[in-house]
Formats: structure tokens, sequence, C-alpha cells
């Protein structure tokens, strides 16, 4: 994938005095990030898209491109995270609870807007080591969040000991990502989907209560 240096010489689009309102470094970057998602939207692969395409896209220049992000790779990185919101945080009181929450913030209208930039982007996950990587490092940080909630589960027994964390992660985000992108299933109903998943996946991986031997209170 393409690389860049670093510039340190920002070109005349980003001249001039500072608008009111929200910063102009935040609003650049959200520019930026927004053109990155745009043509990825419009079917332009992620190896052939240019950082020249993105700054006219973004109305900046490429210095200003150049001076945030050290390559395309760690531009993507922030796009592909991006797309997916700020992460997510559990309340910490209730393992059912804090993985519904998870399930419904990953089907949220942001993802709607975005599924069809992601769908863009799957093939060449497949096909690119690169952009494999890109979006294991952008989603990792939300694997985490999830990963936590489920050890701590462990620790409060809520969830059985032998359980299989990674194993679970999976199938937790494997359906919600097939009916985010794919709608794979449609006879799934949207309304209660993350409390029927949630459900359903606790049925095997909550801690089994010892039965009460027998004449005990």
């Amino acid at each position: 994938m393409e690389r860049m240096t670093t510039v340190s010489v920002d070109s005349g689009a980003d001249q001039g005095r500072k608008a009111p309102g929200r910063p102009r470094d935040a609003r650049a970057a959200e520019a930026i990030l927004d053109a990155v998602t745009t043509l990825l939207g419009e079917g332009q692969s992620a190896d052939s898209l240019s950082i020249e395409a993105v700054a006219a896209k973004a109305g900046v220049g490429k210095a200003t491109i150049y001076r945030r992000w050290a390559n395309k790779e760690a531009l993507l990185i922030d796009a592909v995270a991006r797309m997916k919101g700020p992460l997510p945080v559990p309340a910490g009181e209730s393992v059912r609870d804090d993985l519904i929450m998870l399930v419904s913030h990953g089907r949220n209208r942001r993802m709607e807007r975005y599924g069809k930039v992601t769908a863009c982007l799957m093939p060449e996950m497949v096909r690119s080591p690169e952009m494999h990587a890109v979006y294991q490092a952008a989603i990792e940080p939300r694997r985490e969040v999830m990963r936590q909630v489920l050890r701590r589960g462990i620790e409060t027994g809520e969830l059985r000991a032998d359980l299989d964390i990674e194993l679970t992660l999976l199938m937790i985000s494997g359906p919600t990502v097939a009916q985010n992108m794919l709608h794979w299933n449609p006879r799934v109903p949207i309304e209660g989907y993350a409390e029927a998943l949630v459900d359903a996946i606790l049925r095997g991986a909550a801690a089994v209560s010892e039965p009460s031997a027998p004449g005990a209170p």
C-alpha cells in the first residue's frame, strides 16, 4: 500500500483565519476522514485510494493529511475506527446488560450508514494482508472492551470458569456483522435482536448453579 513521508509545509487550502465554532484542525480531520469513507463507499479500492483524491474530496491540501497521518494505513485505520464511533463504556453491573449494550451499539444508525463502506472493504481484507491488518487494528479495541466484560463475568461467577473468551467473542460479533452487512437472515427480527442474541449465548456461557443436596434448605 502507498507509503508517505511527513511534510512540514501546508498548502494554501489551509491558510487564512480560523472560522468560528469547531477548531479548524478538528474540522479538517473530520473532512479528511469523511472523504476516505465517501470514496470507499463509492467503490474506490483501498489500494488505489490516493492521498491526492482524499485531499481533493476533503477540500484540503495534501500537506494537511501528511502532517496528521504518517502513511495511508494509519489514515485508513482511523477512518474505519471513526465509522464505528467512540468506544462504548459498559456500566459494569451486569454481564447480560453490558453485552446487550455492546451488541446494540453495533447495530445503530451509524452502522447502517457505513455498512456499504465495510462491505466494500471486505473483499480487500480477504485479498490484502495490509488491509486485513488495518481492519484488525481498528476493531481490536472494541474486542478488548467485550473481553473485559467476559473476564469480569468469570471472576464474579456470572459466567462459567472454563468459558472460551475468544470463541464467545466470535459468537457474539459474527451474527451481528452478518446481519448488519448482508441481512443474512431476514426472519430474525430487528426488534429485540440484541437481547435475543445475548440470551441465546448466555444459555451456554452462564455459570451453572450446583443442585442443592437432598434435604438442604
